[in-house]
């Protein structure tokens, strides 16, 4: 074994620093040590620089491109210490000193772990009990044993009693696979992930907007269906904070290609005071995430580190999209694929409690996968809404008083654009209609794993009409079997079965309005909704679908100037199931205003009884 000596150093508000290096290897210990004055250098190029170096009273020189290929292996960092002689003894013994211990146990380690692995006698060397774990950690976290690997992975997170330089040991030798895990386990240190690697410069009289723009317009436009050639011309034409790459999956080769993932992060460290553009960004890379292929170079460029700390955030709706991501990221444990618009409320970290059922959140129109589910707001709420109090407020119900109550279910909510009118048409084709729409969230569901476990469906006004339609469609393609068989029964919240007052009202005033396909489609005399009806009326008794709808008896206030009974209770009467007005709106139907309120009860008894033997099992 030989040794080669390197130097590395920073400065520290002028004082006086010290650090070693030490790199484990099969070979070789390489190992350095640097006490310095104030000094700065850059870690790029090919530089070579001389230091003084005063404990060992010669100059040495550093081959800066040493550090660029060793900065990715794993390193001891040795704690500064003070360079007063009254402390230390002086400078040379505190560096021998350091030195030797370092060298002691890095060689005890490599010897007697990386190598034997199940070495049972550690007495002989100069080592604490938590350093051998590091490194057996890190052995097994690599083992062929999937296992071991997930054990690993789990103690590592729980653990939290190790010194700053062994979480970046961690940090900087473990694999994507253990990076990842550590990302969706609920209990890691953050000094697990590395800082993401510096951004390119831009280029000579260039903004970060003018090279989105760029990029949107080197993306080929042949090939494309009408919607995503619409969203690239807008966003070429107007700010790119509209961000319509999201739309553009089949673009994802040519985004990474393209510098892509680092362009998307300038942006998003840009916009950190604008969470509306960060939860966009999040969107596009949970997208590109969708492709194996792009899992490295998503890693390489730090994505995996900041999605980590997002997942730690208070905001439900920013913690979710970094699920998302990691969920599409995470091979080891989830088999499922996330496409855009499907966002698991729970479990979003990895879990030992086995998942026994799913329960489906679908909202209506002008709804959010996140905004429609939260609790009604009051004043007694408002006031007491203090974070970390979710029992008494939260900002959306089924992630935090659902999976408390039932942590064996995944809970999923789904997200789709809808608008009340035509005025500004987001799309030139006619795709937001109930039978296109149903079509496309069938087939991002079943990627999703639905169908593989007993479901239970949850659903706010047209969400409703879409699940009804979802079942039909269902039950004619034999791949979409499973999805019939597991569907244990169906919450409708004031779901319009029978037309809404809302497409008379918008038909009425279509000059002001310009109702748009949904709400035309909500119309009494709508042929399309009869059929709908009757087709799943009949088809519901047949399978024995448990059943449960709510109904509001209050109007609903529309803009400042319109007030209508938007689903009467006429409407909502499916034909089978309890049906339960409630004095609330349309829009407060499916918001409970606290934990106990009848709305969210009689809820957790409808999902509980349906659900029993599938949870008891």
């Amino acid at each position: 074994m030989h040794i080669t000596v390197y130097m590395l150093c920073f400065p520290i508000k002028k004082k006086f620093t010290m650090m070693s290096l030490i790199e484990k290897s099969s070979s070789c210990v390489t190992f350095g040590l640097c006490i310095y004055d104030e000094f700065f250098f850059s870690l790029r190029g090919s530089l070579f620089l001389t230091y003084e170096v005063l404990a060992l009273k010669k100059a040495l020189t550093l081959d800066t491109q040493v550090v660029e290929r060793e900065k990715m292996k794993s390193y001891i960092y040795v704690h500064t210490f003070s360079l007063d002689k009254g402390e230390n003894h002086g400078i040379a013994w505190e560096a021998r000193k350091e030195l030797h211990k370092a060298v002691r146990k890095v060689l005890a380690t490599s010897a007697k772990i990386l190598r034997n692995p199940f070495a049972d006698a550690f007495s002989t060397v100069d080592i604490e009990d938590h350093e051998c774990a590091v490194w057996l950690l890190l052995r097994k976290s690599k083992s062929d044993d999937k296992i071991a690997r997930l054990e690993a992975v789990r103690e590592m997170s729980e653990t939290h009693h190790w010194h700053d330089y062994q979480y970046r040991i961690i940090a900087q030798a473990c694999d994507p696979k253990t990076l990842i895990g550590l990302a969706r386990s609920k209990e890691s240190d953050l000094r697990f992930f590395l800082l993401p690697p510096p951004l390119p410069c831009l280029k000579e009289d260039s903004s970060t907007e003018e090279e989105l723009r760029q990029l949107l317009a080197s993306l080929p436009q042949t090939e494309l269906d009408e919607c995503i050639q619409y969203f690239t011309s807008l966003a070429l034409s107007e700010s790119s904070q509209s961000l319509a790459a999201q739309k553009i999956a089949t673009h994802c080769d040519k985004i990474e290609a393209n510098g892509g993932l680092q362009l998307l992060q300038r942006l998003y460290r840009l916009h950190k005071d604008c969470p509306k553009v960060q939860r966009n960004i999040m969107r596009i890379i949970g997208n590109m995430a969708l492709n194996e292929h792009l899992h490295s170079s998503i890693v390489r460029s730090g994505w995996v580190s900041i999605m980590a700390e997002a997942m730690k955030s208070h905001h439900i709706m920013e913690a979710s999209h970094a699920a998302r991501i990691l969920a599409n990221l995470d091979r080891e444990t989830v088999q499922e694929k996330y496409q855009d618009g499907v966002y698991v409320l729970h479990p979003q970290y990895r879990t030992s409690q086995p998942i026994k059922a799913d329960v489906l959140f679908i909202h209506g129109l002008m709804g959010a996968a996140f905004k429609t589910w939260r609790q009604q707001d009051s004043e007694q709420a408002v006031i007491e809404k203090p974070i970390e109090d979710e029992d008494r407020y939260t900002t959306c119900w089924p992630k935090t008083w659902l999976a408390k109550d039932c942590p064996a279910l995944r809970i999923i909510s789904v997200e789709y654009d809808t608008s009340l009118s035509d005025w500004r048409a987001r799309c030139p084709m006619e795709r937001r209609s109930i039978a296109f729409r149903s079509n496309e969230l069938l087939r991002k569901l079943r990627a999703a794993g639905v169908g593989d476990r007993p479901v239970v469906w949850i659903s706010h006004s047209m969400g409703g009409l879409l699940v009804k339609k979802m079942l039909l469609e269902a039950s004619k393609k034999p791949e979409m079997t499973t999805v019939i068989n597991n569907t244990r029964g169906i919450i409708f919240y004031s779901v319009p079965h029978h037309g809404s007052h809302l497409a008379e009202y918008s038909v009425n005033v279509r000059y002001l309005l310009f109702p748009s396909l949904e709400v035309k489609e909500l119309s009494k005399d709508s042929p399309a909704l009869k059929k709908l009806q009757d087709d799943f009326l009949e088809f519901a008794k047949d399978r024995n679908f448990q059943v449960l709808n709510f109904v509001e008896t209050l109007p609903t206030y529309i803009g400042s100037m319109i007030k209508l009974h938007v689903v009467p209770v006429e409407s909502a009467d499916l034909g089978i199931g309890d049906l339960i007005p409630v004095d609330v709106n349309h829009l407060n139907i499916c918001k409970p205003k606290k934990k106990d309120a009848f709305l969210y009860q009689r809820t957790l008894q409808f999902i509980r009884e349906t659900l029993a033997k599938d949870l008891e099992n």
